[in-house]
Formats: structure tokens, sequence, C-alpha cells
């Protein structure tokens, strides 16, 4: 009888840390990858100041509990990032902000191999059951209007396609503003970050709230 009441006990016991192993599980918050360039990565900032902590103070700020984990590099392009996202969807992200093609447009990569990088990493996105947050970005005029044309298609027919959310220009508000810009026109200074944090962290928010 005392051996049955002790295994009962330690029965018992051991349940109750499974229980409360779990409970620690499912309350640990979200996490937002940002996954990316130098856009992601900050350059030429503070890490305080880029736009994965920006983003992630102010989530939290609207009552959001995430954590967003920063995961550019910085000259990355499309099939960079594809040569590198397994290794990082092993973390299983909630959410991934998929910020990649302005290299490819500044070099002039050829917009079908833009958008099939970008295709293929969404699908291993979707793949391992993370959400996707499609950052676009938009063609400068150098190379041509037809150019232009078929990159700026690639962002919008793609989040259709792949039924992801689109946010259509990763540097709306920014981009071409002086006040905005670091000195080489391009990458955005802190206060550009915090416009770029202040438009997009609404659309992420939605998200991780099960509203898109």
């Amino acid at each position: 009888m005392r051996l049955a009441k002790s295994a009962a006990l330690v029965f018992a016991l051991l349940m109750s840390h499974s229980s409360l192993a779990s409970a620690a599980v499912s309350a640990a918050p979200p996490t937002v990858m940002v996954f990316g360039d130098s856009l992601a990565a900050g350059y030429g900032l503070p890490p305080d100041a880029a736009f994965p902590k920006r983003l992630d103070a102010k989530l939290h700020e609207m009552g959001v509990a995430a954590a967003v984990v920063g995961k550019g590099n910085s000259g990355d392009t499309s099939a960079g990032g594809l040569a590198r996202i397994d290794a990082e969807l092993a973390d299983k992200p909630s959410l991934v902000i998929l910020e990649l093609g302005a290299n490819d447009m500044l070099r002039g990569v050829e917009p079908d191999d833009v958008r099939a990088n970008l295709d293929a990493m969404i699908k291993k996105i979707q793949a391992s059951g993370a959400k996707v947050l499609l950052a676009g970005m938009l063609s400068a005029p150098n190379w041509g209007e037809d150019y232009k044309h078929d990159f700026d298609r690639i962002y919008p027919e793609l989040a259709k396609a792949r039924g992801v959310t689109l946010y259509p220009f990763f540097l709306d508000g920014v981009a071409m503003d002086p006040a905005l810009n670091q000195p080489d026109g391009i990458h955005p200074n802190a206060k550009g970050v915090d416009v770029i944090v202040d438009r997009i962290a609404p659309v992420v928010a939605k998200m991780l709230r099960g509203q898109s």
C-alpha cells in the first residue's frame, strides 16, 4: 500500500511538473523574425536604433506580446537569403518579415530571378508554419522603364499568388527624404527607422492577433 501511495505521489508530482512546463512554453510570446539585408540589420546605426529593436519596443508599447529578432545580413540579395533561410527557420518563428530585393535591384538582377528566389523563400516559411509579411521594394529609375515595371510587379503578384500579407514598400515615407536618411541616401537614419516602425507595426500587430 505504501509503495502504491508513493508511486501515486511521484506520478502526481511528475504530472504537475509537466503541466507547469507546458504552461511556460505556451506562455512564451510569439517570435517575429526580421529576415533581410542591411535595412533589417540596421546598417550605420547603433543596435538599439535598428529596425528589429525599434519594432520590438513599439509592439510592447502597443501592448502586443512578441519577441522581435533581427536576422539581417548587410549586402544580402534574394539569392543569399534563399541560401541561409533554412538555418534561420530552425528557430521556429511565428511570423517572418521578409525584407529582401533592394540589393538585387541596385545590381540590376533580372526580376524573374528575384521573383523566383522570393517565391522559394515564401514557400519555405509557409512550410515551417510561420506567417509571412512580405516587405515590398520599388525599383529606382536608373535601369529603365521596362526593368522598373517588371521589378515593381514582383511583390504584389507574389503576395496575391501565395496568399501572404503585403507591406507594399518598406521605405514608405522615408525614401528620398534627406532628413530621414543617412548620408548615403539609401539607409534610413534613426528617425527614418522610427517612421518605418510607426507605419508597419500596426500591420504586424494585426497579424499577431490573428486578424490577418
